[in-house]
């Protein structure tokens, strides 16, 4: 099924948005690749590329500065909700993140974040344990020096 319509939901503050003006590049049935600039312009980053591992609940993203230089490589954790009949792909942002800087650094951030969702009742218990297998199965793959496996998807289009 080919998606044409791509939806954005955050828990932390709650929103649903169309992303109206990201240029879907290229679809299968493991990934969706996506080109975008930001929706509120920030002076460090102003653009990007994602692809959405539609079996894994992980979203990379690679942001760049307005000259065109990476700034870095970001993971969400996600879980996706796909609308057949509408064409329509919703993904639904579970708040653990990981930030990888072009040196290799590794960040893990808003854990506090998902712990505030699952106390609000914002996320069930299934939602919590797919994130964190999903955050597990991607902080395996940084730390065994694999991430390249996943980059190849933006790199191999040029992105």
């Amino acid at each position: 099924m080919e998606i044409t319509e791509l939806y954005r939901r955050r828990l932390i503050p709650s929103e649903y948005i169309l992303l109206k003006d990201d240029v879907i590049v290229m679809q299968d049935e493991e990934v969706l690749i996506t080109k975008w600039k930001t929706l509120h312009p920030k002076a460090e980053f102003s653009h990007g590329c994602s692809c959405y591992f539609l079996k894994d609940g992980i979203k990379m993203s690679k942001v760049y500065r307005p000259d065109g230089t990476l700034v870095y490589w970001y993971f969400d954790i996600v879980e996706y909700s796909c609308d057949e009949e509408n064409r329509r792909l919703s993904v639904t942002d579970l708040l653990a993140d990981v930030i990888v800087s072009p040196e290799g650094a590794v960040q893990v951030v808003d854990l506090d974040e998902l712990a505030e969702a699952l106390e609000r009742g914002l996320i069930t218990k299934e939602q919590m344990a797919a994130c964190l297998r999903s955050l597990n199965h991607l902080l395996t793959m940084i730390y065994r020096d694999k991430l390249d496996r996943l980059q190849t998807r933006l790199d191999s289009l040029g992105l």
